[in-house]
């Protein structure tokens, strides 16, 4: 099917292109009822994006995203598809991504003080700490909406959360894990940071499922890494040659690349790996059989997402939108999805 031009959505309006054109671009000097009726013709046309009955702002509005870039490729992959996705849609005046050197509250608060003054919408991965939660209540109380994505950020005004329910990720990948590691044996836990909300809640919810159906694993104690695969690689070689009984990892954030490298130096018998995120290095990894399942977010949906409820928070006269979680992907090296 063709996409809509504006001269079917001014047949539909029974308006001109010129008064069309100027709606979808934000100029003034269109009544408000040939307003509204050019907003339902382009939205009953598939020409603005549509989130069942998410309210659109009417007019162009400018967006900002702060993201650690440079922490994963999950990360690249979201940013790109958050400026693509933006960069087709007319209600979008502007998107400015930013890479937030790291993932400290500090970090974070030095970068949002570069937000525009016309920006209406800013969205941000961050850590659930008191002072990234003063930056969101100062960003929001400036008129500023503000949408958390991938981790959630609690007890601040955010007007959604755009992402997985990690907790249930994390039982998704304890029940796999327990199915498939066998009837006894030892399970290690790799951790980004528990300062991020997202894996915190991962590690909490495999720990649940583990301890609630497959009592005979030992699930070792947590091994932070900082999202270094350096650091991952180490911990997890060194715990490989001193236990013998490992039967399972699951990787909960970054790091994954460490993780990996560790266990194909080991040989085999190998344990079984969970990780999270696809992406071309998760993609390989499934292909040579170095780990096992990949619990997906779906970047590109979720970069999607993130743009429209950021519209949706702008346009709505409510504090909150409702929460729509993304269901997370179970890929295994038989159903790696097409890019």
């Amino acid at each position: 099917m063709r996409k809509a031009t504006i001269t079917d959505i001014a047949a539909r309006a029974g308006v001109s292109t010129a008064t069309v054109d100027r709606v979808l671009n934000g100029r003034a000097g269109v009544a408000a009822a040939n307003r509204q009726r050019v907003q339902m013709a382009a939205k009953a046309l598939g020409y603005l994006p549509s989130e069942g009955m998410l309210a659109l702002p009417s007019r162009p509005a400018h967006l900002e995203f702060f993201l650690p870039l440079g922490r994963s490729e999950f990360m690249r992959n979201l940013g790109s598809t958050i400026r693509d996705f933006a960069a087709d849609l007319p209600l979008v005046a502007s998107c400015t991504i930013h890479e937030v050197d790291g993932l400290s509250p500090q970090a974070l608060v030095a970068a949002v003080e570069k937000v525009g003054l016309q920006t209406s919408g800013v969205g941000l991965i961050a850590v659930d700490h008191p002072v990234t939660r003063n930056a969101v209540r100062l960003l929001v109380e400036a008129g500023v909406r503000v949408v958390t994505i991938a981790s959630d950020v609690r007890q601040c005004p955010r007007s959604a959360y755009v992402g997985v329910d990690n907790r249930v990720a994390g039982r998704t990948a304890g029940l796999v894990m327990g199915r498939m590691a066998g009837q006894a044996g030892a399970l290690a836990l790799f951790l980004g940071s528990r300062a991020y909300h997202g894996h915190e809640e991962r590690e909490n919810g495999f720990r649940a499922v583990i301890g609630e159906q497959f009592p005979a694993l030992e699930l070792l104690p947590a091994i932070e890494v900082d999202e270094d695969s350096g650091t991952s690689y180490a911990e997890a070689a060194r715990l490989l040659a001193a236990r013998r009984d490992v039967v399972g990892i699951y990787c909960v954030g970054a790091g994954r690349s460490g993780v990996a490298r560790a266990v194909a130096e080991a040989g085999r018998p190998r344990p079984f790996v969970i990780v999270h995120d696809l992406t071309n290095l998760t993609r390989r990894y499934l292909a040579e059989d170095v780990i096992d399942v990949v619990v997906d977010q779906n970047a590109r949906l979720t970069g999607e997402q993130a743009v429209i409820r950021l519209l949706g928070s702008i346009a709505s006269a409510a504090p909150f939108l409702t929460l729509k979680y993304i269901e997370p992907r179970i890929i295994f090296r038989e159903n790696i999805p097409v890019r």
